[in-house]
């Protein structure tokens, strides 16, 4: 939306003085906060995760990833939804990019519904693993369960009846799958879910803002408003909460970090673009000559906070009524 009259914004007067100064503070604040955060309650974690401490809170089993939140989901479903969920995502994408060039990473809805499509493709990839990995576990599980009939006969009890029995049977199956478990498969459940909680702020972010804030502001008839713009601004926060829905994922608070992070980044670049091009500003609230502009990043800051909070919320509804409706299934 290039704006008709624009400030140089490549002259030192732009930046040099107390608007500018009060911004970068906010950002930076921000961006020093979100870091304490991640340094005191998911490093040191990740750390004890990969020398197979126990965790009792924000342990990573290693399965999150993949695995559906009840038990008589199959992984498959799941992969079978974030395999259509990524092919949407890198359709509408790419045609994108075909329209408007690479001049649409200008803007962060671009960003964000890149960083989804990226989600469901490591998504996609995590669920086919999970599935080699059922099926593996069920195919062995099977053969030594014939084993053990085979040893025992007609007076081996029950494995349903006999926990010890069901235990040694686990212990077979793989006696090196809790080493793996606790070694390799966190980690790649620790990045997956970083991606998770940067999506579930961002979405909401993204979709309110323009929605509630920039849409009632635009004129239509300079607008080009079609199909392709409302399917950027929902179609992102549908397919995600449908994968919220199914997956066995958890929104915790410290998760705010890396959905403060990921906008901050995108502030210092445009501000990057901005100190050595003379264009426009792609969201008027970021425009550093306002007056009031240090109010608008500081509202846009606390507007984090909501937009998080909103998903977490739908996504402990689901836990609340999923334990209350099918408590022996719920596998989180």
């Amino acid at each position: 939306m290039p704006q008709q009259d624009i400030t140089d914004t490549t002259s030192l007067s732009y930046w040099l003085n107390w608007r500018f100064y009060l911004c970068a503070v906010i950002v930076l604040l921000s961006m020093v906060l979100a870091f304490l955060v991640i340094w005191k309650h998911k490093g040191s974690r990740l750390f004890r995760s990969v020398k197979g401490e126990n965790q009792q809170d924000g342990t990573l089993s290693g399965d999150e990833a993949w695995k559906p939140c009840l038990k008589e989901i199959h992984p498959v479903c799941l992969l079978a939804f974030r395999v259509i969920a990524f092919s949407s995502l890198l359709a509408t994408l790419i045609a994108k990019i075909h329209i408007n060039s690479g001049s649409i990473f200008f803007y962060y809805t671009q960003w964000t519904f890149t960083l989804v499509t990226i989600y469901f493709g490591c998504a996609s990839v995590l669920s086919m693993y999970g599935c080699y990995q059922h099926k593996k576990s069920s195919t062995v599980i099977n053969v030594n369960i014939a084993r053990m009939d085979a040893e025992h006969g007609p007076y081996m009890p029950l494995l349903h009846q006999d926990s010890t029995n069901l235990s040694r049977m686990e212990d077979l199956a793989d006696p090196h799958a809790e080493i793996h478990k606790n070694q390799v498969a966190p980690i790649w459940s620790y990045i997956f879910q970083i991606l998770f909680q940067m999506n579930a702020g961002a979405v909401m972010l993204t979709d309110s803002v323009y929605w509630f804030i920039i849409f009632p502001f635009l004129t239509l008839r300079d607008y080009d408003f079609n199909f392709m713009t409302v399917n950027l601004h929902t179609l992102n926060v549908v397919l995600l909460l449908g994968d919220a829905a199914l997956n066995c994922l958890k929104i915790h608070w410290f998760g705010i970090s890396f959905f403060v992070l990921w906008t901050s980044l995108y502030v210092i670049f445009q501000w990057a673009i901005h100190a050595f091009i003379w264009i426009w500003w792609p969201y008027p609230f970021l425009d550093l000559s306002l007056p009031y502009s240090p109010l608008w990043y500081f509202l846009v800051a606390l507007l984090h906070i909501p937009c998080y909070g909103l998903f977490k919320l739908i996504v402990e509804m689901k836990y609340y009524f999923l334990s209350k409706w099918f408590p022996s299934s719920c596998q989180f």
